[in-house]
């Protein structure tokens, strides 16, 4: 789709109800009802977390959407895929402002090129034990990234008609831990599997753009 179009259009999500935790649940791994079980009572006390999911432009003009590869580390996240975000800091003085204070972090997008258009519904993550809140933004212009190093291994571009074909749905065997593996639903983005919170996170996103973009 050509951005100046989904550029006059996207703006039309701010007048929908969030589909939330129903249309989450299409893409949850079939175990995280026993993680929020199992860990109710961190539950209570979750660390707080902002990431950005960021449409712009290619410089032919399409609709891209941008997603991080991270790092491979001693962590349960490591080597997934994802939006930009992370952890508030004590200059942030909102979960937007941590969201793009990340994105300029991990990716070297300065918050003068975003529009911040709504936050999306936020999503607990078990084994991190992170309340996540979503916020959904548009860039005007084609961008360049500067990855960070520490953190950032990759940047994968994912077209916009590539995001909502359906077929970019998929179900996949993963590695959940060490030597443990299990058959969860995921977007295929890019040749790459994307699943868990981001996959749930992206279900919603795709749920609200078939309802402004097939009017």
């Amino acid at each position: 789709m050509r951005f100046k179009a989904f550029e006059k259009t996207i703006v039309e999500i701010n007048k929908l109800s969030l589909p939330g935790i129903e249309t989450q649940l299409k893409m949850a791994p079939p175990f995280r009802e026993q993680l929020l079980e199992r860990y109710k009572e961190e539950h209570k006390s979750a660390k707080l977390a902002a990431v950005l999911a960021l449409f712009y432009p290619s410089i032919e003009g399409e609709t891209l959407m941008v997603l991080i590869l991270r790092k491979s580390y001693k962590g349960v996240h490591s080597a997934q895929v994802g939006f930009p975000g992370g952890k508030p800091e004590p200059e942030d003085v909102s979960k937007e402002a941590t969201a793009l204070r990340e994105t300029w972090e991990e990716i070297g997008v300065s918050s003068d090129k975003i529009r911040v258009l709504r936050e999306l519904s936020s999503i607990y993550i078990p084994p991190s034990n992170f309340l996540v809140s979503p916020f959904l933004g548009i860039a005007a212009a084609p961008l360049t990234f500067t990855l960070q190093e520490s953190e950032v291994d990759d940047v994968l571009e994912v077209s916009l008609s590539e995001f909502l074909d359906d077929k970019s749905e998929v179900s996949s065997e993963v590695f959940v831990s060490e030597g443990v593996t299990n058959e969860v639903p995921a977007f295929k983005l890019r040749d790459r599997i994307v699943w868990g919170a981001t996959a749930m996170m992206l279900i919603e996103i795709k749920t609200m753009l078939n309802q402004i973009l097939k009017k």
